[in-house]
């Protein structure tokens, strides 16, 4: 447990002007206060960046039909998998570029434009008329949607150790709750955070002459991130749950709205999206309330893995609700989804800890942007790989074994099962105390 908590690196010296500087003697006089300034801001601007792929899903489906795109209604996921997986493809092409830029010119600007960019083209995905504008705008969108690796990188800079947790799972939670916030407000970070050092001829010998142990500067994880092994290890366990967690958002809106001779519930988007709003708030306090707390007790590795677990069982309920009916069913329903997203946010909370505190501070954005690279490119597969799955699996309702919708859940359990083994050595690094 030391080893998941203990701090990772040695902090640079202080240098009067420089901005990163100035936050670390905010956080060091703070006595232990939560930034709740900056965490405001960190939430308002992940629920905007979330709008285009959270608020969407059960939208996707109505598109596709009225688009005229599938021919039988049975085809309608499988297009519909290809247009919630352009966002992604953007994203995969882009990420590291953003994350790159930040580390070189600040997180502010490219938040800012991020910002700008969901504005206007989740604006022109909601006034296309075909299908092909509607996959363009949508990818264009993920391409200059850089918000994600900047902002992880401002969390754990704008927090003191014991507050990073709150400060990540704010970022997961406010992309899971998907709610429309002004996103004019994301303008308004206060403070950049990278540290700009002018380091003199003379000061880089005086590092150079340090002994090894302490001339962190020269070290590994400074020279490439890809010798990193803490942090490399933490990445398959990141796409894995990633794949898993948007296959499964793409699932279950297909899944609630079809009709219920193919195995659905036969929900409308308002059932829906009411089902998902109450989840969303009862998100709201586990995140707020109980979160810091199962972090504080089981750790952060722990935590995701006993969270990952409990996520298996949870899902396993699912095709069972096709048994209910009214309040039952929406009850169920609400109680599922409220169960599936603390778990989730519980177990992408505990990587991206990993993540971020297995890097310095001028690599967090480039280390950020390329593990955001490599999750939307899983994230970019899910929702076709849902969507065909969806549709085959109400072509077999008459099926011997697993018919219908079982086979999907029986699926995304499998998924899920190998991000939990993933969590597990040899599989995950942990860093070793410093000595």
């Amino acid at each position: 447990m030391g080893s998941e908590e203990a701090p990772l690196l040695l902090p640079a010296p202080a240098v009067e002007g420089c901005p990163g500087c100035v936050m670390e003697r905010r956080k060091a006089s703070s006595k232990g206060r939560i930034p709740y300034k900056e965490l405001f801001f960190v939430g308002v601007t992940s629920l905007a960046s979330s709008l285009p792929i959270t608020c969407l899903f059960p939208f996707i489906y109505f598109m596709v039909r009225d688009f005229h795109i599938s021919k039988t209604e049975e085809d309608i996921g499988f297009y519909a998998g290809f247009l919630a997986a352009s966002y992604m493809v953007g994203r995969a092409i882009a990420a590291i570029f953003w994350g790159i830029l930040s580390d070189r010119i600040g997180r502010k600007p490219v938040i800012a434009f991020s910002i700008l960019s969901v504005v206007i083209f989740n604006t022109l995905f909601g006034l296309s008329t075909t299908y092909w504008m509607a996959i363009a705008t949508r990818f264009v969108l993920g391409a200059l949607n850089g918000l994600l690796a900047p902002i992880k990188a401002y969390c754990i800079e704008v927090c003191r150790t014991e507050h990073q947790a709150l400060g990540l799972s704010l970022v997961n939670t406010a992309w899971a709750l998907g709610l429309i916030v002004g996103p004019a407000l994301g303008g308004f970070l206060a403070q950049e955070t990278i540290h700009k050092h002018k380091v003199p001829e003379k000061d880089t010998k005086i590092v150079k002459a340090l002994p090894p142990k302490d001339n962190y500067r020269d070290s590994p994880r400074r020279k490439s991130l890809l010798q990193n092994k803490p942090w490399v290890s933490t990445m398959l366990p990141y796409c894995l749950f990633s794949l898993h967690d948007t296959a499964y958002s793409e699932i279950l809106s297909l899944w609630a709205v079809s009709d219920r001779k193919y195995g659905g519930l036969s929900f409308s988007t308002k059932d829906i999206g009411e089902v998902l709003a109450m989840a969303g708030a009862s998100l709201l306090v586990y995140q707020l309330i109980i979160y810091r707390w199962v972090h504080k007790v089981r750790g952060t590795v722990n935590s995701s893995r006993v969270a990952s677990a409990v996520f298996i069982v949870v899902l396993a309920t699912y095709p069972f609700m096709t048994y209910l009916s009214g309040v039952k069913l929406s009850f169920a329903l609400y109680s599922a989804a409220m169960m599936k997203s603390a778990l989730a946010i519980t177990v992408t909370t505990g990587i991206c800890l990993l993540q971020n505190n297995a890097v310095f501070q001028e690599q967090r954005g480039t280390a950020n942007g390329i593990s955001t690279t490599v999750m939307s490119f899983f994230k970019s597969v899910a929702p076709v790989g849902a969507g065909a799955l969806f549709s085959w699996a109400q072509k077999r309702q008459d099926a011997t074994f697993l018919p219908g919708d079982q086979v999907v859940f029986v699926v995304l359990n499998l998924v899920q099962l190998l991000g939990l083994i993933s969590t597990f050595e040899p599989f995950l690094v942990l860093p070793a105390l410093p000595e």
